[in-house]
């Protein structure tokens, strides 16, 4: 029998850790070859970590609800192979016992002890389980906790926040309080120095919520905390402001329905408007750059990729949006491919965390919900974002060299929301004039 060692494998250039959600297989279990084994979350997908060999799983050596480094070992399985493992099998240190007849053991038992867990359903803010573990180690309540300044994106606490925290707190503790001497009890008492602690905002009471006894409370699971605190951090980041244009898209309309059979029994996909959708933004992204940028502070950061996300509805519930990296690059056949791919391993939670990064630009579609438009939220850091709204027949006036007449058509309408320090309405309104201008002038002639 040899041991295999399972690592948490690497899971995109910027994600060094995940979250271990849930085990699928238990110690004891047999696994085949790519079976997935537990299911692991990044701030951005959840995924399934499958075993590459088949075995025994004899060991986990991470708890659920546990932040493990990407290469740390998380498993041990046991192979039927001959020989020794090619990799050294990680095993835990088991803490020596302590004599009883070494001083102090009484007071070691005694710090060892864990205070109260903290109810952290309580918060409305989002704590990773290593800031928790950390807070409920050193006794720190949640009205403390929430009060922490976090440092990390959308203003998360880390690691350092907490840790900082707690050395000032035992600072605060240790300060030594000097006696007045009796000899000099005429003279004023020296005051002890007491460190200046940053003035922290009130935080504003909740509002008081009646819960009767036929309502129903739903805890908010990981994914749509995650996306309530992005919603929350735009909104207070951004000034929004949002451009309305209504394109006739009755050329498109046409044009697809005429080559969309034959384009799905050629290429074996199908052709939605959103890959048309998303090859106007690029163009529009060439003529006008200064839409796909991003702010640092005072500083304008212009993007030289061009890489669009499109906002997917998952079957939860919850919102997630995979980004199709240089889109400019693409044509229509691949935009497609790259479309309904990212589409369907969305749905399936089949996504890699890569795959939802580094994003410059984002596309929702409010008309697959039959909305005719919207008001969407920027997806920070980006400075805007556009919803298509549903197409529609109505009646328009159309101009011809005889006089105007009234036809039907196919309208729709986009929104552009952007953000208002970087972008003026002069440019905002002209980016999703420009995304109807190309949409409009589609040739109904295109070949595929």
């Amino acid at each position: 029998m040899a041991q295999y060692e399972l690592l948490l494998p690497k899971m995109g250039e910027s994600v060094a850790e995940a979250t271990i959600i849930k085990w699928v297989k238990q110690p004891g279990d047999m696994i085949e070859a790519d079976d997935s084994v537990l299911e692991i979350a990044t701030d951005k997908v959840d995924s399934e970590v499958p075993s590459p060999v088949a075995g025994k799983l004899i060991k986990v050596l991470a708890n659920e609800d546990e932040v493990v480094q990407v290469g740390a070992v998380i498993a041990i399985i046991e192979t039927e192979a001959d020989g020794q493992s090619t990799e050294p099998v990680a095993t835990s240190v088991e803490e020596a016992p302590v004599p009883a007849e070494v001083p102090g053991t009484e007071q070691l038992s005694q710090a060892s002890e864990k205070p109260a867990p903290v109810n952290f359903g309580n918060s409305s803010r989002f704590y990773s389980p290593l800031v928790k573990s950390i807070a409920a180690e050193e006794g720190i309540n949640l009205n403390e906790l929430d009060q922490i300044k976090g440092s990390g994106a959308e203003g998360r606490v880390t690691k350092q926040d907490i840790l900082e925290f707690v050395k000032q707190r035992q600072v605060q503790t240790d300060v030594p309080v000097e006696e007045t001497p009796a000899a000099n009890a005429t003279a004023p008492a020296r005051q002890p120095v007491q460190p200046v602690e940053e003035k922290q905002p009130a935080k504003q009471a909740a509002p008081v919520v009646s819960v009767s006894g036929g309502d129903e409370i739903i805890e908010m699971d990981r994914m749509r905390k995650l996306i309530a605190d992005h919603m929350v951090m735009s909104k207070q980041t951004s000034p929004h402001v949002t451009s309305f244009v209504e394109a006739d898209v009755t050329n498109l309309v046409k044009w697809r329905e005429r080559v969309k059979g034959s384009f799905e029994k050629r290429e074996g996909e199908k052709i939605t408007f959103t890959p048309i959708f998303i090859e106007a933004v690029a163009k529009a992204i060439k003529d006008l750059p200064m839409i796909n940028v991003t702010v640092n502070g005072t500083q304008i950061i212009k993007k030289r990729d061009i890489n669009i996300g499109m906002a997917a509805a998952l079957p939860s519930g919850n919102l997630i949006v995979p980004v199709i990296k240089n889109a400019d690059q693409l044509n229509l056949v691949g935009l497609t491919r790259s479309v309904n791919d990212l589409a369907k391993r969305a749905r399936l939670s089949k996504l890699k965390p890569d795959e939802t990064q580094n994003g410059t630009f984002t596309i929702t579609n409010v008309g697959t919900f039959g909305n005719v438009m919207g008001t969407p939220i920027i997806n920070q850091p980006q400075v805007a974002i556009l919803a298509v709204g549903a197409i529609k027949k109505k009646p328009a006036v159309i101009e011809t060299e005889y006089g105007d007449v009234i036809a039907i058509r196919h309208m729709m309408f986009l929104s552009l929301s952007y953000d208002h320090r970087v972008v003026d309405g002069a440019l905002g309104g002209s980016f999703v004039r420009k995304v109807a201008d190309y949409l409009e002038a589609w040739d109904n002639t295109r070949e595929i």
